[in-house]
């Protein structure tokens, strides 16, 4: 049986807190009336909880309206807003060859950014956990911000992690990013981190901000370079008992798949491979090894047959994988996600008149508008509703100092 917790005052007390700086971080001005009608707590308990947040520094109470004109008769409602600049969060991508780390304050705008090459085989743990914190600094130095400023770090990278921020570490490409981030930041920064995998939060992004949003069966597979997946089922990010729910090895046993290279990387290799041969095509103009997966999208839409071959291709690989996609876990939507997604629209059509061969239950298919920007973007909603869920454990810079 699971274990039940009890529902002490202080949980409810931080429940109420979460969920009114959940509400207050999509909105404006609010009134006690409208944090009720959003959050169904009581008049007395609403009053209670903006005071106690408003004391900490989390929010702040607006002028009376009747000296800035809003009201002529009757008292005037007191009116709260998030102080969206109490602290910021960090949300960071930690790929294979790559670091970003996106400055965020609490309302989830992007305040700073920085990105650098990573090179996760060629440095131990030491050097790869000394590079993510550069990188850290320079967003941090971006966005005119102290590491004190800093209120939750949310880490996406590129392994199986389960519900407990641990890296499963059975394949060697997994063990790179198993360097005990969490200790390490804490140590150097004084830091929490929270650590996922970054198809996970791509999933997490998209359904905040994306083609998925107020989607609650979805699958969201990052499609660049390699596969990989997030699920969410009945609103829930799923992990499996070891965090490798999302994971697509499988697909070597896929028939016309059989790997999961990703569409940039086979719309490089298959353009590379067409052109070793003679056959006229615009792509010639572009030296093989130079070709990227944005020329070959582009030279399809001006009608070049090596092109639209690649591209039907990839249409026809793609439908394979969002059919067993769709058949295990039967999502309403499954959205093609990463730096190639806004490329991959004009394969929208194609994939879901195919899907019907390959899956009884074919989902919806859609494309993400947030681009390579969306495993930060998850990461920093997973950094975000930590720091509501923890208020009143937290103290703020502007009150420590």
């Amino acid at each position: 049986m699971p274990d039940w917790i009890p529902a002490t005052p202080q949980l409810l007390r931080r429940v109420s807190a979460g969920a009114v700086l959940d509400f207050m971080r999509s909105s404006g001005a609010v009134t006690v009336t409208e944090v009720m009608e959003a959050t169904g707590l009581t008049r007395a308990t609403g009053i209670a909880v903006c005071e106690d947040l408003k004391d900490r520094g989390w929010i702040r109470e607006l002028e009376n309206q009747r000296f800035v004109g809003g009201y002529q008769k009757g008292r005037p409602a007191r009116r709260f807003e998030l102080n969206e600049q109490a602290g910021v969060v960090l949300g960071m991508d930690i790929g294979y060859s790559k670091v970003t780390v996106v400055v965020s304050d609490l309302r989830g705008n992007t305040v700073g950014k920085a990105s650098r090459p990573f090179n996760a085989a060629g440095l131990d743990a030491g050097g790869r956990i000394a590079h993510i914190d550069d990188v850290a600094l320079a967003a941090l130095s971006s966005a005119r911000a102290g590491p004190h400023s800093v209120l939750a770090v949310c880490a996406g990278v590129a392994a199986p992690v389960d519900r407990h921020g641990d890296v499963l570490a059975t394949q060697k490409f997994w063990g790179l990013f198993d360097i005990d981030l969490r200790q390490a930041f804490q140590e150097r920064r004084g830091w929490t981190v929270l650590l996922e995998n970054d198809a996970n939060l791509a999933a997490l992004g998209d359904r905040w901000m994306g083609a998925a949003e107020g989607v609650d069966d979805v699958v969201v597979i990052l499609a660049s370079e390699r596969l990989g997946s997030g699920v969410i089922d009945g609103g829930r990010l799923v992990h499996g008992s070891r965090g490798s729910a999302g994971e697509l090895a499988y697909l070597e046993l896929v028939e016309g798949v059989g790997d999961t290279f990703g569409i940039a990387y086979l719309a490089r290799t298959w353009a590379a491979e067409a052109l070793a041969g003679t056959g006229p095509s615009v792509l010639r103009s572009i030296a093989p090894a130079q070709v990227e997966a944005e020329d070959v999208f582009a030279a399809a839409d001006e009608g070049d047959a090596v092109a639209l071959g690649i591209l039907d291709r990839l249409a026809e690989r793609m439908a394979r994988v969002i059919g067993t996609v769709g058949t295990m876990w039967n999502p309403e939507l499954v959205v093609i996600g990463g730096g190639v997604a806004k490329s991959a629209g004009v394969m929208l059509g194609p994939i879901s008149e195919r899907l019907g061969s390959f899956t009884a239950t074919p989902p919806r298919v859609a494309v993400s508008p947030l681009g390579d920007s969306v495993v930060t973007v998850g990461a920093v909603r997973g950094a975000l509703d930590y720091v509501e869920k923890h208020s009143l454990d937290l103290e703020l810079p502007a009150a420590t100092g």
